[in-house]
């Protein structure tokens, strides 16, 4: 092993300008725990967020879509609502029963 070419190269590479000995110590960032996110929280002064009003910048056109929107889907709900799940199922098989053998699924079989 002392033959080899590269036993005189012993230890690590030396760069100029870097101290050999000198270690920049990294600072350890403190982390929020649980707990004193709360005591935090429960520390500050209450802002009452009902005063800030963020402003609508809508057209009239998009506040009537809205507003439209929002009727029929509560329409939908309580129409869903109103009905069982029995009820459902009934209406279910009656669209069933009304399709046509067109859209049945053909059997498939090999014996014949």
């Amino acid at each position: 092993m002392s033959d080899s070419p590269y036993q005189s190269a012993g230890g690590a590479l030396k760069l100029k300008g870097v101290d050999v000995f000198s270690k920049k110590s990294k600072k350890k960032k403190k982390k929020n725990s649980a707990k004193a996110y709360l005591e935090q929280i429960s520390n500050e002064p209450k802002v009452n967020t009902s005063t800030k009003t963020i402003p609508d910048n809508r057209t009239p056109a998009q506040k009537a879509f809205d507003h439209v929107k929002e009727k029929r889907q509560e329409e939908r709900i309580l129409e869903k609502a109103q009905k069982k799940h029995k009820d459902h199922v009934e209406e279910f098989n009656h669209k069933l029963d009304q399709l046509t053998e067109h859209f049945d699924i053909p059997k498939v079989s090999w014996t014949k």
